[in-house]
């Protein structure tokens, strides 16, 4: 058996990033060997929680000292960009957090940044390891709902204080360099990339987003990008302000012979509705094989076979994603509608 796949990780005021390193501590694949980040309190629950992992303040210093294969990284949306960029550099592979950057300059430069360097770059939606989603997106691939002609996605929780993500979290979300934006970056993103994956990149966005709630933040606590395609529409939902679970994190299929809502979590039903069955019907899904169950098993089974990252977490899906957002926040800023592709200058907010 080939030796376990080092892994740093760089960056650790993502929450995301714990459910992460347990999948990875679970993995006969890789091993934790490092981590870095700038807080001295999330260093001491690392090395709490691994022992005998080398822990720094500083990535670069890290990368210098810790013979690693790959890294996660977990931070900022804007950090994020010089950290995959030092990997890259090294050589490493990079499994970097959603939405890949804080804006689509970023975005590219990650994307160049691997392509130059020959690296796996891969971009984790949590929502992809759901075997519901990925059934679904496999029916719609097939054909089973005919021509399909739109997507919805509404991640819709009450907010991130308000739900128990920690300070070191929140406190960046809330910040729009660091983030990209506020709840649009954070949660629009979902449907970006869901829509992309299905329908291809839209020639045309417009959006909405505003500060409805939350008087204690100074971004967008709800958001809606709209994206239109010659013969499809899709809507990308965001709130921060959500009370209750109703309707949020559904993702619905919408094709000229049938619709496909998948519900969320783990647990969480798909269902298909077609002329004979308009209320839908339980649709059975298969389990997952290993490598598919976790961002984790995906990243490094690609990485020991040699293989492409593929479909939703795919570099280029994410990055195309990361354009719907810019030109969401362009066309919410201005009141317009915004052509895609975005021009490669003056594109930025």
């Amino acid at each position: 058996m080939a030796e376990p796949i080092r892994v740093g990780v760089l960056g650790l005021t993502h929450d995301h990033v714990w459910s992460n390193l347990r999948d990875l501590a679970a993995s006969p694949l890789g091993t934790l060997v490092g981590a870095a980040d700038p807080h001295p309190e999330l260093l001491d629950k690392i090395r709490g929680e691994y022992g005998g992992i080398q822990v720094f303040a500083d990535a670069a210093a890290l990368l210098d000292a810790v013979a690693l294969d790959a890294v996660y990284i977990f931070g900022d949306n804007a950090g994020g960009v010089e950290l995959a960029e030092l990997a890259a550099r090294r050589g490493l592979h990079i499994l970097i957090e959603k939405p890949m950057a804080a804006d689509l300059d970023g975005a590219d430069r990650i994307l160049a940044a691997a392509r130059n360097a020959g690296v796996t770059l891969m971009v984790n939606w949590p929502f992809a390891w759901l075997p519901q989603l990925q059934h679904a997106l496999e029916m719609a691939q097939r054909g089973a709902i005919g021509r399909v002609h739109g997507t919805r996605y509404r991640s819709a929780p009450e907010g991130p204080k308000e739900i128990g993500c920690t300070p070191f979290f929140y406190e960046w979300l809330y910040d729009a360099e660091r983030n990209g934006a506020g709840a649009l970056m954070d949660y629009c993103c979902y449907g970006a990339a869901l829509a992309r994956t299905v329908l291809g990149q839209p020639s045309r966005v417009s959006a909405m987003a505003g500060r409805l709630v939350k008087e204690y933040i100074t971004v967008d606590d709800n958001a809606v990008i709209v994206m239109q395609w010659p013969n499809a529409m899709a809507v990308a939902e965001a709130s921060w302000t959500q009370v209750g679970h109703l309707t949020s994190y559904v993702a619905v299929i919408y094709g000229s012979e049938g619709t496909l809502l998948v519900e969320p979590g783990k647990g969480g039903r798909l269902l298909l509705a077609t002329r004979d069955q308009p209320d839908g019907i339980a649709v059975d899904v298969p389990p997952l094989p290993e490598e598919r169950r976790s961002a984790t098993a995906y990243f490094l089974s690609r990485i020991a076979g040699g293989l492409p990252v593929e479909g939703l977490c795919s570099a280029t899906v994410s990055r195309d994603a990361q354009e719907i957002l810019e030109a969401g926040l362009i066309a919410a800023t201005e009141g317009s509608t915004v052509s895609l592709p975005l021009p490669i200058y003056g594109s930025g907010q």
